[in-house]
């Protein structure tokens, strides 16, 4: 059976929760409905229903011009198992002494090694993206140098695979923050499915914005795996909550953007200690001299 998709962008955040709530009042309505900030820096939000009819294409357009949103994109979903799909583009992932896998990955599991169940349905910040595998081969660069965090934070954490690594080798204080409070619960399952409940503080937050942060600062080392404008936007307090001689390591990033972060953190008083590109994506650890 066919399924759709309605989505748009507008300006502001209360606008879109107000546009998200209108939508739910439509015939046929949505089976569900999200509303998501763009991670661009540009102030628009997203708003989108999943249809199981065909959306009433005049009543979108109503109600798009009435909250002044672009007019919604309707598509058709292919009739397809996606988690089964997912499960086969996301093999384990092995980075340094991490493997990450989903559960239907299990008999795989490596002794001696650091696992980490991510499940397939939880896709994003896997560590099958270049970003999070980069910032998981920089991790394990640090630890070689011998190198010991006694206060990590993971900024904008995803499912929180960067706080589960750092937690997995050191018993010392690791918080993960993300400004989408999906993303703590989705934190919070992983660390359930790990058996690692307490070892990792998780808390909603925009950037450093939380008392349990803020507490908690200085820290050794701050993982932020998220995009270019907020990571410009965080240099001044990712400067502010890191330890002298602390370490961040930042991704999220292409290849072309990494000398203008770069730059940004160098003018906060960070060195670049080490650049890894993957793919078309970078991750970069700095210093704080």
């Amino acid at each position: 059976m066919p399924t759709f998709t309605a989505l748009t962008t507008l300006m502001g955040e209360a606008p879109a929760q107000a546009l998200g709530d209108a939508l739910e009042t439509l015939d046929p309505a949505p089976t569900g409905v999200g509303v998501f900030e763009v991670e661009d820096g540009s102030g628009y939000w997203e708003v989108g229903g999943y249809f199981l009819e065909t959306p009433d294409d005049i009543a979108l357009a109503l109600l798009a011009a009435a909250h002044n949103a672009k007019p919604f994109v309707v598509s058709e979903v292919p009739d397809q198992d996606w988690v089964a799909h997912v499960r086969r583009e996301l093999p384990p992932v092995e980075a340094g002494r991490f493997f990450v896998y989903g559960s239907h990955d299990a008999d795989k599991v490596r002794e001696g090694r650091v696992n980490l169940l991510i499940e397939a349905a939880m896709a994003f910040g896997t560590g099958h993206h270049g970003t999070t595998l980069g910032c998981l081969l920089a991790f394990e660069d640090y630890i070689a140098e011998g190198k010991v965090a006694e206060n990590c934070a993971d900024i904008g954490c995803g499912t929180a695979v960067l706080a589960m690594a750092a937690a997995s080798v050191w018993n010392k204080n690791v918080i993960a923050s993300d400004i989408d409070p999906v993303a703590v619960d989705v934190a919070e399952a992983n660390l359930k499915a790990n058996d690692m409940e307490g070892q990792v503080i998780c808390v909603e937050a925009t950037g450093f914005d939380h008392p349990t942060l803020q507490k908690t600062a200085p820290f050794d080392l701050i993982f932020a795996n998220i995009l270019k404008p907020p990571l410009l936007a965080l240099a001044p307090d990712m400067a502010k909550y890191t330890a002298t001689g602390g370490t961040i390591i930042l991704s999220g990033l292409l290849v072309e953007q990494g000398d203008e972060v770069v730059t940004a953190y160098e003018a906060q008083g960070f060195k670049l200690s080490q650049r890894r590109d993957i793919g078309e994506w970078t991750a970069l650890r700095l210093t704080l001299c």
